[in-house]
C-alpha cells in the first residue's frame, strides 16, 4: 500500500504545483501524510491517539470543524516528521504546523463527506486521483 500511495503521490506531483497555498504544496503534503500513516485511517488514528480525539471527530462528522493549533498538530504528528516536511517545504516547523492546522481539518472533512471514517486496513477510501481537485476547491474557498 505504501508503494501505491507513493506512486500516486509522484504521479500527481505535476498537478501539485497548481494546488498551493502561500507556496505550500498541499497535494504533496496531504499525499505524504497519508502515505506515512498508512492511509486516512492511520492518519486519523495517529491524530486521535495523540489527544485530538474531539477535534478529529468534528472534522470527520458533518458538523462544524473544531480548530486545532500548529503546536497540537506538530505534537500529534511528531516533531521529527514535521521537521522533515518543513525542510522539504522550506518553512519553519512553526510555520508548517500553522499551515497544517489550517488545512488538515478541511482536507479530512472533504475526505469524509458522509461523516464516516474509512475502516482501518482499507486503502483509506481516498481516491488520490481526485485529491488534487479537492484541494484546488479548498484553495478557491479559502
Amino acid at each position: 500500500m505504501d508503494s501505491l500511495l507513493g506512486a500516486a503521490s509522484q504521479a500527481l506531483a505535476g498537478q501539485a504545483g497548481q494546488q498551493q497555498a502561500g507556496g505550500l504544496d498541499l497535494m504533496g503534503l496531504a499525499a505524504g501524510l497519508l502515505n506515512q500513516h498508512g492511509g486516512l485511517p492511520g492518519l486519523l488514528q495517529q491524530l486521535q491517539s495523540s489527544g485530538l480525539m474531539e477535534q478529529v471527530q468534528s472534522w470527520v462528522s458533518t458538523g462544524a470543524n473544531l480548530p486545532v493549533s500548529g503546536e497540537q498538530i506538530t505534537a500529534a504528528l511528531g516533531s521529527g516528521s514535521v521537521a522533515q516536511m518543513a525542510q522539504q517545504t522550506g518553512l519553519s516547523q512553526g510555520e508548517l504546523g500553522a499551515q497544517l492546522a489550517q488545512w488538515l481539518p478541511q482536507i479530512i472533512d472533504h475526505l469524509t463527506p458522509n461523516g464516516q471514517a474509512p475502516a482501518a486496513g482499507s486503502a483509506g477510501g481516498v481516491d488520490l486521483g481526485n485529491l488534487a481537485g479537492m484541494l484546488g476547491g479548498l484553495l478557491k474557498q479559502g
